[in-house]
């Protein structure tokens, strides 16, 4: 009961948090990430708010993940929704700063509170967000780092969404090329034990998060291919 418990409550918090980032960034000014900059411009042509247009776009993630075989959980559906109502909230709760220091400080921060909201709610295991389902499903797949597909995605949705009128800055910089980096970063120093039991452990087994197994890997690759020569 106390596991299902804390399971449940890191996945609201880290929801919240990554909704929130979302809409500290949008307040700051200095640049969307790369998914807002594409729900922005659909926006753009659509009239949805960005929590709209978030939730819309999460649906339609949610059909790559047939190839991959990946299974919603009940994080899938709240990641949905949750994101969606939260980004909507902040953005009315929230300010728009005049000061260039708070407005580089709120960014820096919602890229940060972003990538440990997002090790949060995966880590409840209680289905990741379309998202971040997207690119679990592709780690393991491929067997490529969170870094990587975390980066190579990002990377594709800012095109996507700067074609279709989002807007790009400095923020939206800094988070595609920092988020794969701080996630990973995230991870690393979360106890062994915990990720066992999350749901990043298949994750982690198939990324090379996991240096010392990457090395024994190679080994045995290397030695098996000894013996095939001699």
């Amino acid at each position: 009961m106390r596991r299902a418990a804390a399971r449940g409550t890191a996945l609201l918090v880290g929801l919240c948090g990554y909704g929130f980032s979302m809409a500290v960034m949008v307040r700051a000014g200095l640049g969307l990430d790369p998914w807002d900059v594409f729900h922005q411009g659909l926006t753009r042509h659509t009239g949805m708010t960005i929590g709209i247009a978030s939730a819309v776009v999460g649906v339609a993630v949610l059909l790559a993940w047939i190839p991959l075989r990946n299974r919603p959980g009940i994080g899938t559906i709240a990641n949905v929704v949750v994101i969606a109502v939260t980004v909507d909230a902040g953005l009315w709760l929230l300010p728009t700063p005049t000061s260039l220091p708070l407005r580089i400080a709120m960014m820096v921060s919602a890229v940060v509170l972003n990538a440990f909201s997002t090790v949060l709610y995966i880590g409840a295991a209680l289905g990741p967000g379309p998202r971040d389902g997207l690119m679990t499903g592709l780690v393991m797949r491929t067997g490529l780092s969170v870094r990587l597909v975390r980066t190579s995605i990002e990377a594709t949705v800012l095109a996507v969404g700067w074609l279709l009128g989002g807007t790009v800055g400095v923020g939206t910089v800094l988070y595609a090329f920092g988020i794969g980096p701080l996630v990973q970063l995230f991870l690393r120093v979360t106890p062994r034990r915990v990720l066992a039991v999350s749901g990043w452990a298949s994750v982690t087994e198939a990324s090379d998060l996991d240096v010392k197994s990457g090395a024994r890997r190679n080994k045995s690759r290397r030695n098996r291919e000894f013996v095939d020569v001699a």
